[in-house]
């Protein structure tokens, strides 16, 4: 790394061969509805125990990325006029960076801000390796 260049510079956005991040059906749906209620969207998914694993979803620009977060992707969802940024933390990404990260809804409250907590769901991450 040069000095000229941050950390976080050298690591957004990703250029991958495939989408990193994908969401299911169940997922757009309930993207489309807060998309509709919030306004622009983003993720954040930065790791640790419980539901510190989960990603969470915030009106853009709500949560403040840092240098120790990468773009993964933005996620273009049908019936969403603009793409919605997915970020992970670096360390969280150290570790999955092997995987395909499928965004998932199921029902239960998780805990945390996010969007969909009001809902009666939350969303999750399954994940599925991916070649290097």
């Amino acid at each position: 790394m040069d000095e000229q260049t941050s950390p976080r510079e050298q690591l957004r956005p990703l250029k991958p061969l495939e989408p990193r991040v994908e969401v299911t059906p169940a997922a757009a749906e309930l993207i489309r509805r807060l998309r509709a209620e919030h306004g622009p969207l983003m993720f954040h998914q930065s790791g640790g125990c419980c539901d510190g694993s989960a990603p969470m979803c915030y009106p853009d620009g709500e949560f403040r990325t840092g240098g120790s977060d990468v773009l993964l992707q933005s996620l273009e969802i049908e019936g969403v006029a603009e793409p919605v940024p997915f970020w992970m933390s670096v360390s969280q990404y150290e570790a999955w960076r092997h995987t395909r990260l499928i965004v998932d809804v199921v029902k239960g409250r998780g805990s945390g801000f996010s969007l969909e907590a009001p809902e009666g769901v939350r969303f999750l991450i399954r994940s599925r390796l991916v070649g290097t």
